[in-house]
C-alpha cells in the first residue's frame, strides 16, 4: 500500500485504531483512548479529551502566584505559539483540528468547546500552548552603547505587552522592570506582545538599587513634565529610557536617578490631554532616539 505522508491517516478496526508506521508503511495498533496523527510529516499524540485537571490548572495559570508556583505561562493563537517556539519548546499544546504546528511535535488534539473553556480570549484561536517561565538573564549594562528600557511601576497588562512589541520593533533586546510593574508571563501580556516576547529579554529588580551601581556619567533618561523637549535635546545611542507608572509617572526614588530629563512637547496652546498613554509615549522615545542614530551613521 502507498499513502501520502502530507494527510491524516486513521484506521478503526473493531474499535482498535491502527496507523501506518512513517518509516516503512507497516500497521500497528493503538488504544482508544489515544490515537496516533500523521499530518505534514509531523507526529503527535492525539487525546480524545482534555482532563478536569489540566483545565483547572491552565485556568490557574491566570494568576501569578500558580504561574510561579508551577513556573509555565500559556500563549495561544497560530502566530504568537509559533513564534515562540522558535526559541522555547512548549511544555504542552492544546489545539483544534484546523491547527497545524510548524515543525513535527506533540499536540493534544481538543474540540473547539474544551479550547473555550480554557482560553483566556474572548475568541479562542486554534491553539493554546503552554511553555515554562524562563530564567531571566542577568542585567549587565557595562556596555553605554546599548539601548535599554526600565519600566517603574507599569501596571496595566497591555501597556506592558504593547511596549514589550515596541521594544521588538526597535531592536531593544532587554526590559529592566521594577518590582512593582506587571507581570510579563501574565496572558493577556503574552497575548498583547503578539510574538515579540520570545525576542525580548525581561529582567525585574529594583530600580534605584540597579541604579546606584552605574557610573556617574551612565545616561538614564526619563519623561517629565519638567524635562527638556525631547526634539532638541542631545541624545546618546545607548543608556536607559525610563517609563513610569501610567498614573503616577516615576517614583520619587528612581526620578532622583535620572541623569537626563525628556519633555515629549504638546502642539496645542489651549486645554489639552494631560498626558500620553505610557505606550505611546514609549513608542514615540524610542523612535526619536533610532532616527537619531539612523541620522548620525
Amino acid at each position: 500500500m502507498t499513502t501520502k505522508r502530507k494527510y491524516a491517516i486513521r484506521f478503526n478496526v473493531q474499535e482498535c485504531y491502527f496507523v501506518i508506521s512513517c518509516k516503512d508503511n507497516t500497521f500497528f495498533p493503538i488504544t482508544r483512548q489515544k490515537k496516533l496523527l500523521i499530518r505534514k510529516n509531523s507526529v503527535s499524540l492525539q487525546a480524545d479529551m482534555i482532563s478536569k485537571n489540566q483545565i483547572k490548572m491552565i485556568k490557574q495559570l491566570e494568576l501569578k502566584k500558580f504561574r510561579k508556583r508551577e513556573g509555565l505561562f500559556v500563549a495561544e493563537g497560530p502566530k504568537v505559539v509559533g513564534d515562540l517556539m522558535k526559541r522555547w519548546e512548549p511544555e504542552a499544546i492544546f489545539a483544534t483540528e484546523g491547527y497545524s504546528p510548524t515543525r513535527p511535535i506533540e499536540v493534544q488534539r481538543i474540540s473547539e468547546d474544551e479550547l473555550r473553556k480554557v482560553s483566556f480570549l474572548q475568541h479562542p484561536q486554534q491553539v493554546l500552548a503552554l511553555f515554562r517561565i524562563p530564567e531571566a538573564p542577568t542585567c549587565d549594562l557595562s556596555n553605554q552603547d546599548t539601548l535599554y528600557l526600565a519600566l517603574d511601576g507599569v501596571q496595566d497588562p497591555g501597556n506592558l505587552g504593547t511596549i514589550i512589541r515596541l521594544a521588538d520593533w526597535f531592536g531593544i533586546d532587554t526590559i529592566i522592570c521594577s518590582e512593582e510593574t506587571a507581570d510579563a508571563w501574565n496572558p493577556k501580556v503574552v497575548q498583547a506582545t503578539m510574538g515579540s516576547i520570545a525576542r525580548v529579554n525581561i529582567i525585574y529588580t529594583d530600580l534605584p538599587t540597579l541604579f546606584e551601581k552605574l557610573p556617574a556619567d551612565y545616561p538614564v533618561y526619563g519623561t517629565l513634565l519638567d524635562g527638556n523637549d525631547i526634539y532638541r535635546q542631545e541624545l546618546t545611542a545607548g543608556g536607559i529610557i525610563v517609563m513610569g507608572n501610567e498614573g503616577n509617572g516615576l517614583t520619587e526614588k528612581v526620578r532622583r536617578r535620572v541623569t537626563r530629563r525628556l519633555l515629549i512637547p504638546s502642539y496645542r496652546t489651549d486645554d489639552t490631554a494631560e498626558s500620553l498613554n505610557v505606550a505611546i509615549a514609549t513608542a514615540i522615545v524610542c523612535a526619536e532616539f533610532r532616527r537619531r542614530g539612523s541620522v548620525c551613521q
